[in-house]
């Protein structure tokens, strides 16, 4: 994908408060995103972890990074970027926005994840020690809802999520927690927000 077109999604995805999975949905399946990248209709669009490695060669100062502060100097003459008050708009400000939603993605993720392994071998167990809450925090992928943008809020999802994380730790190695091999959760991969190869 073109550097271009990658910094106008940024942009996009920026302004729109998105992770990077939510921004490649977008390209694939909005076509006001489609219009204003200048990509054909039935354009397949790219994997996610894209967005990452772009982001990853913007930090390194190669040219794509020259491409993107045009992008960004353009879209914000244009009234196209709004920030509140005099907040700054520049490209360290962009990607550390959007760093810090995938990042966020990326811890709720993981909790969904391991929520979700335990269901699978011992639902009886876990019912008894989430609450209706959690479910609903963690019944669907994470990226599906707006991730919060302020800070305040971001840190108050931080801080719930670690809570539900640390309960459920405390659950999982207590002496009343199921054992044996039907309930070790299996190994999953997970994707880091620097680096879009799985681990």
């Amino acid at each position: 994908m073109a550097p271009g077109v990658l910094a106008l999604v940024t942009v996009l995805q920026f302004a729109e408060g998105l992770s990077d999975r939510q921004a490649a949905d977008a390209v694939r399946t909005r076509i006001d995103w489609k219009y204003a990248i200048g990509l054909e209709l039935m354009d397949t669009g790219f994997d996610y972890s894209v967005l990452s490695e772009f982001r990853s060669r913007l930090l390194s100062g190669e040219k794509a990074g020259e491409v993107f502060d045009l992008v960004l100097r353009l879209a914000r003459e244009r009234g196209l970027l709004k920030t509140a008050g005099r907040q700054r708009t520049d490209s360290a400000k962009v990607l550390g926005a959007i760093t810090g939603l995938n990042r966020l993605a990326l811890v709720g993720e993981s909790l969904r994840s391991a929520l979700n392994s335990i269901a699978a071998v011992a639902p009886d167990w876990l019912a008894g020690r989430v609450e209706l809450e959690g479910f609903n925090r963690y019944g669907h992928r994470v990226e599906e809802a707006r991730l919060p943008r302020s800070k305040d809020k971001q840190r108050a999802w931080t801080t719930q999520v670690g809570v539900d994380g640390v309960r459920l730790m405390t659950a999982v190695f207590a002496s009343a927690a199921p054992t044996g091999p039907a309930t070790a959760a299996s190994p999953r991969r997970t994707s880091s927000t620097s680096s879009p190869q799985p681990r």
